[in-house]
């Protein structure tokens, strides 16, 4: 990370503790909910197939940024395959850095081209070993890693949402990481049960078990993009939600931390752990505060 952005990030996170800033410094903009894929686990994919406009995007981005946003990520539905007006998503990562933003990422399934050099962080959607990524996902496990292999200058961090089907892989994907070219690190979420996805949910015991595993992981070195003390928080569900500090647009609505916020009861199961992760931050937590510097200055 630059020191400039360091040294943004930190007078951001001092107001934050001190003067109880609650202005957003995260925002997710939604590009399209079209996918080419159909996972298991996915409630928001597919539901009008619609491609956001190019210039209700731009338009979103400079209003983020003149709010205080300074770390942007761009999601789907499969985010890569957005284009509209003659733009793709390499087009918007550009833009936004243009535009002054210090962090731009993209989540992306991996079935397309991975050289994304634009992105400070390519979050890469792999659900588990083989057998088990390809039960959530599709077959799409091979095409995925040849993609990781082609793309030599993008900092890729694996992203796995764990579910009682694949819970068990954490050791294995961990490992698969650390020794593939190209892959960087690992981050890690847990299910969150949406409508028609509740029978992947984890039992406490599952729960209790990835986490110890998790941080067994980590203390073995292993690239993982969590905080080891948020995931005690994350199990004795401890954390004050939503995180103001985090914001999801969609065509052109709003949701303070995520879309989950408007579903009933929903927020209290959530699983995604920068959530946590955040929410102890911005929470002045000292152990959070200590352990993220040490993990962003890692890997971002």
């Amino acid at each position: 990370m630059k020191l400039k952005s360091f040294i943004e990030f930190s007078t951001y996170g001092l107001k934050t503790i001190f003067l109880k800033n609650t202005n957003p410094i995260l925002a997710t903009i939604i590009l399209t909910d079209y996918c080419n894929l159909t996972c298991k686990h996915c409630a928001v994919n597919n539901i009008n197939k619609i491609i956001h406009p190019y210039e209700d995007i731009k338009e979103e981005m400079i209003k983020l940024y003149n709010e205080g946003v300074r770390i942007l990520f761009f999601c789907g539905g499969e985010t890569l395959l957005w284009n509209d007006s003659g733009k793709n998503a390499k087009d918007l990562i550009a833009e936004a850095k243009e535009i002054g933003f210090v962090l731009v990422n993209i989540v992306t399934n991996g079935t397309i081209d991975l050289d994304i050099k634009e992105a400070d962080i390519i979050f890469l959607s792999i659900d588990g070993t083989k057998e088990n990524h390809n039960y959530i996902r599709g077959n799409t496990f091979d095409t995925i890693l040849e993609n990781v292999g082609k793309a030599n200058e993008s900092n890729i961090c694996v992203y796995m949402a764990i579910n009682n089907r694949n819970y068990k892989d954490v050791g294995e994907l961990c490992e698969l990481v650390k020794n593939t070219k190209n892959l960087k690190s690992i981050s890690f979420n847990f299910h969150t049960p949406y409508e028609g996805t509740e029978d992947l949910s984890l039992s406490r015991e599952q729960k209790i078990e990835v986490v110890n595993t998790i941080k067994q992981l980590m203390k073995e070195g292993y690239p993982i993009f969590n905080l080891y003390s948020a995931l005690d928080y994350y199990l004795d569900n401890n954390w004050n939600r939503p995180c103001k500090q985090c914001l999801v647009v969609e065509n052109k609505k709003r949701f303070v931390c995520g879309r989950c916020v408007e579903i009933d009861g929903l927020c209290n199961e959530c699983g995604y752990l920068f959530a946590v992760e955040f929410a102890l931050l911005f929470g002045g937590n000292p152990r959070i505060i200590y352990e993220t510097l040490k993990t962003y200055l890692k890997f971002v």
